[in-house]
């Protein structure tokens, strides 16, 4: 009996489940698909510029709300392309430009129109029959309940079966009972098919796979040199800083052992300076190891890690956060330190003298943006800080763009693709 409730169960929430997902298969994905279309074909009138980013941006977002629900509800995995934008796209109408040629040149965009299409007409059908296989019984159940008599002068067709008297309602009824049999049976395997169906659609090809498994080689490496440099880093920081304060404070010991008998008041001129030695090769270790992992980050998370780091910049700064949990360790390491070198930048080279940093967790992605009221031209290129950040971020399969006109403001936006505990 239980083995049969579970699987009734199962079918009954899988059927819930296609009912709500029909919402968004056929008026979701019916309403993208024609703004798209129109939106495309005004791109020769300029309007399309505008709006083709915007609307293909909705697009993703709706594919990839799909890909969650696909690997949630039937573990079915459906790869998101890459969509990295190259470094030198401009900001204003001729970076607007350049987007919408890169949206149109690029096949995740008419994969996912597909997919729209597809969506729209094969996936809505299957998630009909997967929660209607479960209801239509219900509609032979009330005819032998007593509603065949309202049919009494003309007779009403359940299926195949004529329902004019009480032995044809309970037949409906039988008929009802086999198909909500069929129901249980196929309610989980057609979600799962509607599924298939939107991966058939989305799924990168072959050649696009292998390009981001060599993006994402191309980014370990980096992320192995960038480690290599920051240990090379550490060790100069304590060779030439801690390591030779501790060494000068131990030769200073040796001489006051030598000197506490002989003159006492220059062995405590040399305490005190042995003392002050310690202090500072202290201050420079807790500097060194802040370097690395500042504490504030690993006991109170990320927001408030860069509201700390804000409070000691030389500028005016306001720091927005909306982080409804946090993010994996390493994850909010790379985060932090982007923002570091990001907010550092500003005051070096932007001549800004007031900054804004805003954070938030939405689809998936931790979306973190810098912007500075400074005189602008801020680019990614060979040498620059920014390209640190990119490779940075690269490790986490995360993005950084760049809007910076002449004159300003700058705006520095990082993506990192992350899920909050």
């Amino acid at each position: 009996m239980r083995p049969t409730r579970n699987r009734v169960r199962a079918a009954l929430v899988a059927g819930g489940r296609a009912f709500a997902l029909s919402f968004a298969s056929l008026a979701g994905s019916a309403v993208l698909f024609v703004l798209s279309i129109l939106s495309i074909a005004f791109v020769l009138l300029g309007v399309g510029l505008v709006t083709t980013p915007w609307i293909m941006d909705l697009v993703r977002r709706h594919a990839d709300r799909r890909r969650r629900l696909a690997s949630a509800w039937s573990d079915i995995s459906i790869p998101a392309p890459d969509r990295t934008f190259p470094k030198d796209v401009r900001s204003g109408f001729t970076g607007q430009v350049e987007r919408t040629v890169l949206l149109l040149k690029d096949p995740a965009t008419w994969r996912d129109l597909r997919w729209l299409l597809v969506d729209m007409t094969a996936g809505y059908v299957v998630l009909a029959l997967s929660f209607a296989l479960l209801l239509f019984p219900l509609e032979g159940l009330v005819l032998a309940a007593g509603l065949w008599r309202v049919f009494e002068d003309d007779a009403y067709w359940y299926m195949f079966v004529p329902v004019d008297s009480q032995l044809t309602a309970l037949a409906a009824a039988l008929l009802g009972v086999l198909i909500f049999h069929v129901g249980v049976w196929s309610s989980e395997r057609l979600l799962r098919l509607h599924f298939v169906l939107a991966r058939s659609a989305l799924a990168p090809t072959p050649e696009e796979l292998t390009r981001r498994i060599d993006r994402l080689t191309e980014t370990r490496h980096e992320a192995v040199d960038t480690a290599a440099s920051e240990l090379r880093r550490i060790e100069r920081d304590l060779h030439d800083g801690a390591q030779a304060r501790l060494v000068a404070m131990g030769m200073n010991l040796g001489t006051i052992e030598a000197l506490i008998e002989k003159d006492p008041a220059q062995a405590k001129k040399m305490l005190a300076m042995a003392r002050t030695s310690s202090a500072e090769a202290l201050t420079e270790l807790r500097d060194l190891v802040r370097g690395i992992h500042p504490p504030v980050l690993a006991e109170r998370g990320l927001g408030d890690a860069v509201r700390a780091l804000a409070l000691r910049l030389p500028v005016t700064s306001e720091v927005t956060v909306e982080l409804p949990g946090r993010a994996d360790a390493p994850v909010e390491s790379a985060a932090y330190f982007a923002v570091s070198e990001t907010l550092a930048n500003a005051v070096k080279h932007a001549d800004a003298d007031r900054l804004w940093v805003d954070m938030h967790h939405a689809e998936g992605m931790l979306r973190i943006s810098v912007t500075d009221n400074g005189k602008g031209g801020a680019v990614v290129g060979s040498g620059s800080g920014l390209s640190g950040i990119e490779r940075r971020l690269g490790t986490f399969d995360g993005v950084l763009a760049v809007s910076s006109p002449a004159g300003g403001p700058t705006m520095v936006t990082m993506e990192i693709p992350c899920a909050l505990s």
